[in-house]
């Protein structure tokens, strides 16, 4: 691998076997798996940011945390060891440095690097990304293979929710996404905006200095309340070897994750039971039905992690509470609902929610033809029809990401190893006529619906779908053969390589 350094008005030239975008969890994850699995690969990671981590390292409003348990947002080659199950962004932080220095992943780590496009060339069968450094200037990167792990929200601006007289507030307005490290809200009243897992996490610390802390909500949201420990996953640890007890308690919460949503969706009168139990408990005389029963059922929208019932206890005591109501203005003080009531604030925090991006906002174009997402579809829930050589992580919006990471990564090296075997330099997966469209989400979620017409098509039927259900996803990505007669593979100057981009679009159309 040879490695060319430029001046600011230069261009630096790498070239590598497998080029990951994003050094987050997904990012991180391919690392080691392309290591253990295609030890003979060379590949390097980048990353726009000054420090691995993604999400973990933009996000550092108050009490971040993980909102699903660590033993499955955890990687399956690396176990948790922390009494918390729900872990704090530090914690997890620590565990992808440690996983960094374990794995030597340094020295193929390139921070600060922006990625700005991507051109696949089937001539030359590789692709050719150009990145964007923190002082101007651009990189220029060969890959044959591009993995892109950059999550699926935009890192430089939220969902803007629109509200009515914000810009006439005289306090402080904060959005979760970029939180300042010197604010103080110690002894003011806070009103935030959202009922989603941010909010619901930022509510009981604020709640612990602020004067009172009001959630205002358009609609309720299923809530989870569950320990942060997790007193079994402790036991077994002090029992047996640390990796046999996190293999145990990660696949018991996989199977109990997937039966709750199965039973979600079949009988949502039993899961709504229990979501209450705990709920009702906590809150005593504070709770109040309608604050806490949305107009959906239970994953039809992700349901909120609420360990230890921290947020319930917070409005038991007086400290914070829920407001459900729609706005009619922000005024000088505060906010006006459009039942009359009034909110008073120092500070609002805008938890409207995220506004998601595709592939990290890369421009992507095959043999110079830009991509256009919604041309193409989903293959096996990773790759794209017409596009070759490349996966990227959508994580599941009922499960851990990590959990789809992982075998995404896993299916990744498959690929690659098949191409050496075969000789072949390119896998492109081919529809075979037109194929059926369905909806790409069975979810309800704002941020979902807002984006839908921007995303990769989905088809009715597997290879060609993004489905929820990882159970079923692990058996395919890991079992299934690779060269399933759809992923096609072949050498750079073939017929087929020069002809199948047309051929297949034609047929999707």
């Amino acid at each position: 691998m040879a490695t060319q350094i430029a001046s600011k008005s230069e261009t630096a030239a790498e070239s590598v076997d497998v080029l990951i975008v994003g050094a987050g969890i997904s990012g991180i994850g391919m690392a080691v798996h392309l290591r253990d699995k295609c030890p003979g690969k060379s590949f390097a990671l980048v990353e726009r940011r000054d420090e691995i981590g993604g999400t973990w390292n933009l996000f550092q409003y108050p009490g971040i945390r993980s909102d699903s348990d660590m033993h499955t947002l955890g990687f399956k080659f690396e176990p948790w060891t922390e009494q918390k199950a729900i872990a704090d962004g530090p914690s997890i932080m620590d565990y992808l440095h440690r996983i960094k220095a374990k794995h030597d992943l340094e020295k193929h780590i390139r921070l600060g690097h922006k990625v700005l496009s991507a051109s696949w060339s089937s001539e030359e069968a590789r692709w050719t990304v150009t990145a964007e450094k923190g002082d101007g200037s651009r990189v220029v990167m060969h890959a044959n293979f591009l993995y892109v792990g950059a999550g699926y929200y935009d890192y430089d601006e939220p969902y803007d929710a629109q509200i009515k007289g914000l810009g006439q507030f005289s306090g402080e307005v904060v959005h979760p996404q970029f939180w300042p490290k010197d604010l103080d809200y110690a002894g003011k009243k806070v009103v935030i905006i959202g009922s989603g897992a941010t909010a619901v996490t930022i509510v009981p610390v604020l709640a612990e200095k602020a004067a009172h802390v009001t959630m205002l909500q358009r609609t309720p949201t299923w809530y989870f309340a569950r320990p942060a420990k997790d007193r079994l996953a402790n036991f077994l640890r002090r029992i047996m070897p640390e990796m046999w007890a996190y293999r145990l308690i990660r696949w018991k919460n996989v199977k109990m994750q997937d039966l709750t949503f199965k039973m979600a969706r079949d009988k949502p009168d039993r899961v709504i039971s229990k979501l209450e139990k705990p709920l009702k408990k906590a809150l005593g005389d504070k709770y109040v039905k309608e604050d806490y029963t949305p107009p959906y059922g239970p994953w039809e929208q992700r349901l909120c992690l609420v360990p230890d019932s921290d947020m319930f206890k917070a409005i038991a005591n007086g400290s914070a509470e829920v407001k459900t109501g729609r706005i009619a203005t922000v005024t000088e003080r505060g906010i006006t609902l459009e039942s009359g009531e009034t909110l008073d604030a120092d500070v609002i925090v805008t938890a409207t929610g995220l506004k998601l991006a595709v592939a990290g906002k890369v421009a992507f174009e095959v043999d110079g033809k830009p991509v256009h997402w919604p041309d193409h579809y989903y293959y096996k829930g990773c790759m794209f029809s017409d596009i070759p050589n490349l996966a990227i992580v959508f994580g599941y919006l009922n499960a851990s990401w990590t959990l789809k990471a992982d075998i995404v990564s896993e299916f990744a090296c498959r690929v690659i190893n098949h191409m050496d075997a075969t000789a072949t330099r390119i896998a492109n997966p081919v529809p075979q006529g037109a194929l059926q469209q369905e909806e790409l989400f069975d979810f309800s979620s704002g941020y979902l619906r807002r984006a839908i017409d921007e995303l990769p098509r989905n088809s009715t039927a597997m290879p060609w779908k993004l489905n929820q259900d990882y159970l079923f996803d692990r058996n395919v990505l890991l079992n299934d053969p690779v060269d399933d007669g759809v992923l096609r593979f072949y050498g750079p100057n073939s017929q087929e390589a020069a002809g199948a981009g047309e051929a297949a679009l034609e047929a999707a159309e």
